[in-house]
């Protein structure tokens, strides 16, 4: 398990879109300009995301969502320590 925290924002896609839950972290880049920030979802895994378009297009998750406690399950099983938070801010 990694010892750094990781922070993390999980969203919620519109039904329209498939209604599943994405996992940005806002610290972590995914190109060499630092324009996109890594994300995750269940279909499709990894990948970079604008993440103040995904945040425009998306809600936030509830904290009791069972899907939450899946995806994040799903990421400590690949070794994240992670931080739940709402907005991206200051690190």
């Amino acid at each position: 398990m990694d010892e750094d925290i990781t922070r993390v924002v999980f969203r919620r896609w519109p039904k329209s879109q498939g209604g599943g839950i994405i996992a940005l972290f806002p610290d972590i880049s995914s190109d060499y300009a630092g324009r996109f920030c890594l994300s995750y979802e269940h279909i499709g895994q990894y990948g970079g995301a604008d993440y103040q378009g995904v945040i425009r297009m998306t809600k936030p998750v509830r904290e009791n969502s069972e899907e939450l406690e899946n995806l994040n399950e799903e990421l400590g099983g690949r070794g994240y320590n992670l931080k739940i938070i709402y907005r991206r801010g200051r690190p």
